[in-house]
């Protein structure tokens, strides 16, 4: 008689065309969170899967009120008591489809292609969270779970999770865990098993400059007028120095350098000039002096305009010096850099490099710190494990150039790690037409996660 992790695995491969099909019937729900006109459909999407815990066997499965979206919260214990509790973390809601006409079939229509499942929301995150509760139906199935299992999947999180924080710390004792699991970042590649350990902080500011009391002739009145709109451009311009570095005051004092083992790390992705030349379409890749473009992106602080208006920007032309200009600004943080400070530092150099007769407007739009998460814990060890025995190769570490806020607002309130992966890959389109989610490393996914709960 084959073990009971072999048999949970030889399961998932058996049921793998029902597990499909059922995603299927999950991606079928619109459920975009930004639109208020479907909110019925996030309730569908949340009550289905409400049902599909249920069906699962878990104990407690319900729909939680916030004064946003709902979020469901399950558990399903086993029967050791002594037995570690992973959070399995998830979001329902899925971006907005447009442009429509761009789409090869209809985005809640799960549609397969060669290998590849097209729909919105297959690989952000509906397949991720279907991957991780097909993983515990298999093992259940033929054995009994050796891990208490508890669920929060939230409806907001392409918005930005507006509600959630406030949720959750109210709500510790629901949610109370060893470690979570949170499979939405993804790979780098088909046959390349990640495992992202960082995620970058971030804040996001607006600041809006005004001049005259309203839009003067330029040929009357330039020269003598100190333009709202060359005033921004000269700001954003002095950000940076010529080696590509930010110049606010103290920005770099609290960063930790890269040790040598990190580099080692970046060195491993296959993420060199060529990726992000092909990625982005450009023939000259910039930034800060001394890094690797991986290392940049992953580990090292940045400052970027979001967006920048002022003045005339029809068709044609109308000669004005413009009452105001604005420009949103966002920066990457890294580790040990703290929001508050940067904040403060970006509001200064404002402050000491204004022009006289401009006055300016500040507006913060968000702030969260970077994260970092041990490598060597015993749940990242378990994955390690996990992701050889299915790829038979390590996996590569990556720390992720984007933020992930749900991980730190579970580190403040629950004060546990997650454990970030996922089976998503890089040109999967999500946010985009044609978002797709790539069959085989999916179901190499479900198998991986069985041997994750088996070896914690």
């Amino acid at each position: 008689m084959p073990e009971p992790r072999i048999q949970a695995i030889e399961f998932a491969k058996q049921n793998y065309d029902r597990f499909l099909e059922e995603l299927k019937a999950f991606i079928a729900i619109p459920s975009i969170s930004t639109d208020a006109e479907q909110l019925p459909d996030i309730r569908n999407a949340a009550n289905h899967l409400v049902k599909s815990l249920i069906d699962l066997g878990f104990e407690k499965a319900e729909v939680y009120e916030t004064k946003g979206k709902p979020v469901v919260i399950a558990e399903k214990r086993c029967l050791k008591p002594d037995a570690l509790t992973v959070l399995i973390y998830g979001h329902y809601d899925v971006q907005p489809v447009d442009p429509l006409d761009q789409w090869k079939s209809d985005p809640f229509k799960a549609e397969v292609r060669d290998e590849y499942l097209y729909a919105r929301g297959c690989s952000d995150m509906k397949g991720q969270i279907w991957a991780a509760l097909k993983a515990v139906e298999s093992i259940q199935t033929v054995d009994k779970l050796s891990v208490n299992i508890k669920c929060i999947f939230e409806g907001e999180e392409e918005i930005g999770s507006p509600h959630l924080d406030e949720w959750i710390a109210e709500h510790t004792d629901l949610l109370s865990c060893d470690v979570v699991l949170n499979p939405d970042t993804g790979m780098l590649g088909k046959d390349i098993p990640t495992i992202t350990y960082g995620l970058r902080g971030l804040c996001y500011f607006e600041i809006k400059l005004f001049g005259p009391q309203h839009d003067l002739h330029s040929g009357l009145f330039g020269g003598i007028i100190h333009n709202p709109a060359n005033s921004i451009c000269e700001l954003i311009a002095g950000m940076h120095d010529k080696d590509g570095r930010v110049t606010l005051s103290g920005f770099y004092d609290q960063v930790i350098p890269l040790s040598d083992e990190d580099r080692e790390q970046f060195k491993r992705l296959p993420l060199g000039d060529d990726f992000y030349r092909e990625q982005t379409g450009v023939a000259q890749l910039w930034g800060e002096k001394g890094y690797t473009s991986a290392e940049r992106v992953g580990a090292r602080p940045t400052l970027d305009v979001n967006g920048i208006y002022s003045g005339f920007i029809g068709e044609g032309s109308k000669t004005i010096i413009p009452a105001w200009s604005m420009a949103k600004i966002s920066m990457r943080l890294v580790p040990n850099q703290n929001p508050v400070e940067i904040r403060e530092s970006f509001k200064k150099y404002i402050n000491e490099h204004i022009p006289e007769g401009i006055r300016w407007e500040f507006k913060e739009h968000s702030s969260n710190p970077a994260s970092l998460s041990d490598r060597n814990s015993p749940a990242v060890k378990a994955l390690v494990k996990a992701q050889e025995s299915v790829w038979g190769i390590s996996p590569v570490f990556k720390r992720e150039g984007g933020s992930v806020p749900i991980v730190l607002t579970l580190q403040k309130y629950l004060g546990v790690d997650s454990v970030l992966t996922g089976f998503g890959l890089p040109d999967d389109n999500v946010h985009a037409p044609n978002e797709r989610l790539h069959l085989p490393t999916w179901q190499r996914g479900i198998e991986t996660l069985i041997h994750f709960f088996y070896n914690l």
